[in-house]
């Protein structure tokens, strides 16, 4: 497994225009499908922000993978992976 260096492992990008709150309240749980439910449901309210799912570990809208993580399970590398049109590497190798 690889951190995706572009989100810095966080799996969304610009997450520095979230709210104290929001990103507070996503940090206290430990569940990482709630919390990035938190933020997902901020970023769909605020459609002016520049917050969105990390374009190296997703598309924009919904991750490859695990958020933040390359080259896993969910994530293969190579003609098969996500990255295929990239010659089976993630944009921030």
């Amino acid at each position: 497994m690889t951190t995706c260096t572009r989100c810095e492992g966080s799996g969304f990008l610009n997450l520095h225009q979230v709210d104290d709150e929001t990103l507070g309240k996503a940090q206290q749980t430990t569940d990482f499908l709630e919390s990035d439910k938190i933020l997902l449901d901020w970023v769909k309210q605020h459609p002016d922000s520049d917050v969105q799912v990390c374009t190296c570990c997703g598309n924009g809208e919904e991750w490859y993978g695990i958020p933040g993580e390359h080259y896993n399970d969910e994530d293969p590398p190579g003609p098969d992976g996500p990255y295929a049109y990239n010659g089976g590497l993630c944009e921030c190798d």
